[in-house]
């Protein structure tokens, strides 16, 4: 490397660096304001708890979640900076192509990516899962702490031809009421389950179920069956009656690729809620380079206005990226779509925007 090589990046990483330490505490401050009501209705709850519990895994998260963010302002404010002190023609006048002046810039963003990349696919879910367990007991009220117990409504496709419905079910004690199980043989009903109650056993992954009654449906005939108690197994746990992101974004990657496998071999259909949430933690990572170009390319030469227009320019671009992500997450979370490619759709759009931002600065 080159000493421009190493001014570039060190500059590249500090502004970076600096970006980031601002973003974290608007951040932090934010939330206190929003959550310091419910700290003091809690008098057991000392500070070092909310810091150790909350505060800290509430850094990790957002701290992560504005890497992008912060790498595209730094490198807006830094290349600005260059351009306006005259700095970029030189280091042009000296013979230095536009992919040659990139190279400290992607070694930079290769550095940023690989962390995020760890932290998206290891450090992260841990701490979101304990996050989210100090906001179940301190933060949410007790109609958020029901919704998130209370399960009402469920339908669930264990295979092509078994389907499920529950009308309510506590996450907490595994027990539910109204239970209904239907098998199909194309449209035609074959047997009907039902019960007033049941309750699912961790020990060794049964049901049982109360007051229950069993319809099977012949061509001359019906059978029924009846008793009090049943024990009997299901594709299903109650994980899949929980808030499916909601669960996936507290499991570690090799947790989660387990648990979509298994639930393919239990026959859940619907496995895209998970699958979005795994590419997730790889496509925004990467989004880093895309986002490295074309905040060189708006930055790389002087224009009126300075570093305001460029600001104001790259972080347009940055919300419409944003913007373009939560459409694919809630598209590709859709039953029968390809989730890989509407997660990655955003960043084949921009890379392609990129690619443009790339060849009109050369010029």
């Amino acid at each position: 490397m080159r000493i421009i090589d190493w001014y570039i990046l060190k500059r590249f990483l500090v502004t970076f660096l600096f970006t980031l330490l601002i973003l974290i505490p608007i951040a932090v401050a934010i939330d206190i304001s929003e959550k310091i009501d419910n700290f003091l209705e809690h008098v057991d709850l000392g500070f070092y708890q909310i810091v150790d519990e909350y505060y800290k895994n509430f850094i990790i998260y957002y701290a992560n979640t504005f890497m992008p963010l912060a790498l595209f302002i730094a490198v807006i404010l830094f290349t600005s900076k260059l351009s306006n002190n005259t700095e970029i023609i030189a280091i042009t006048n000296a013979k230095v192509s536009f992919a040659r002046f990139l190279y400290p810039y992607f070694l930079g963003a290769t550095l940023i990516t690989i962390i995020s990349l760890l932290m998206n696919h290891f450090v992260v879910p841990t701490s979101s899962k304990e996050r989210k367990k100090f906001e179940r007991e301190y933060i949410k009220s007790r109609r958020q702490k029901n919704e998130l117990i209370q399960v009402k409504d469920f339908s669930l496709q264990l295979t092509d031809s078994t389907y499920i419905f529950i009308r309510s079910f506590n996450t907490n004690t595994k027990y539910g009421s109204d239970f209904t199980s239907e098998v199909y043989s194309g449209i035609e009903l074959k047997s009907k389950l039902v019960a007033s109650n049941f309750r699912y056993n961790d020990k060794d992954s049964t049901f049982a179920l109360t007051n229950w009654k069993l319809r099977k449906l012949f061509k001359d005939k019906d059978s029924i069956f009846s008793g009090a108690k049943i024990d009997t197994v299901f594709n299903f746990t109650p994980k899949d009656l929980i808030y499916k992101s909601a669960l996936a974004q507290e499991m570690p990657s090799g947790e989660l690729i387990k648990f979509i496998d298994v639930s393919k071999k239990r026959g859940v259909k619907n496995l895209n809620a998970y699958l979005v949430e795994f590419h997730k933690r790889t496509s925004l990572p990467i989004a880093s380079y895309i986002l490295t170009i074309i905040a060189v390319a708006l930055a790389f030469r002087k224009r009126r206005g300075g570093t305001g227009v460029n600001l104001a320019l790259g972080i347009a671009i940055m919300f419409l990226y944003v913007f373009l992500m939560r459409i694919s997450e809630v598209l590709g979370a859709v039953a029968g779509v390809n989730s890989f490619v509407y997660v990655w759709m955003p960043n084949l759009f921009f890379g392609s925007l990129a690619m443009y931002f790339f060849v009109k600065a050369r010029e």
